[in-house]
């Protein structure tokens, strides 16, 4: 396989929705990640570190927090969806992995079902979910009515937002009003009937995740008509950051394949 790519400005810089942290404008795969509800690019910059140049590593940064905290946030996933697109199909086409944990693997699912029904550039060859049941399921969860000190106490339950935002009241402050909007978009989320893409799945779920038990995250199989497969770690809904090196062990194994088949 050819590892030489023709690059555009594109896919070398960061734009305010997509980040690169370690460029690598000439890599011969590309791995997408989706954040967390209330989370930001920045926390996938330790998953830049570990595969760039080797893979071209964009973070998706939605609006309303860190540098694009001034611009409103977007509480509809179909609508997030909508601008992702827009923005992974403007990049040159090369074999794409995506990653998401939590509402980002929603989110990275609606991406996907968008451009390969679109035909567009940047369709994903894999797609990691991580952290999240199948989107056909449904939980009645309300997180984002309630008060700040409700918001902030789901945020110490599930253990994925830093000790040092958590501390800050000033900082944490400032934060809620996108935590709030993450949570309005994926607690109103409701897959519509029979949305499947052809891209292989693979679901990374903690055996300990208060948010996804293992029968939740077996109904991802039926949203994909390609392979499909399931891989536990120990611990929580955050399970990724204890399980760091595991996790990336299985998403090299996925960008190799893709890799593959470029």
């Amino acid at each position: 396989m050819s590892t030489t790519r023709v690059t555009t400005p594109a896919d070398t810089t960061s734009t305010a929705w997509l980040r690169r942290y370690h460029p690598g404008g000439n890599s011969p795969v590309r791995l997408v990640c989706f954040p967390h509800a209330g989370g930001s690019a920045s926390f996938y910059h330790p998953l830049s570190a570990r595969f760039a140049p080797g893979a071209d590593v964009v973070a998706v940064q939605y609006p309303g927090r860190q540098d694009r905290r001034r611009e409103p946030c977007l509480d509809d996933i179909g609508t997030l969806a909508d601008r992702v697109v827009a923005e992974l199909a403007a990049l040159a086409p090369r074999p794409t992995a995506f990653f998401g944990h939590s509402m980002g693997a929603v989110l990275a699912f609606e991406v996907a079902w968008r451009l390969e029904r679109a035909g567009l550039p940047g369709a994903p060859a894999a797609l990691l979910a991580s952290g999240r049941r199948g989107p056909s399921t449904h939980r009645d969860e309300t997180v984002h009515r309630l008060d700040d000190e409700g918001v902030i106490a789901e945020l110490r339950l599930l253990n994925g937002t830093e000790a040092a935002v958590l501390g800050d009241e000033e900082i944490l402050r400032m934060a809620l009003p996108a935590i709030r909007g993450d949570y309005r978009a994926i607690e109103t989320y409701r897959c519509p009937p029979g949305r499947v893409v052809s891209c292989p799945i693979t679901v990374l779920t903690g055996v300990d995740d208060p948010k996804t038990t293992a029968a939740e995250a077996e109904a991802w199989r039926e949203h994909t008509t390609g392979a499909f497969r399931v891989r536990e770690f120990p611990g929580g809904h955050f399970f990724l950051i204890a399980q760091q090196a595991a996790v990336a062990s299985a998403i090299e194994v996925e960008l190799d394949r893709v890799a593959g088949l470029g």
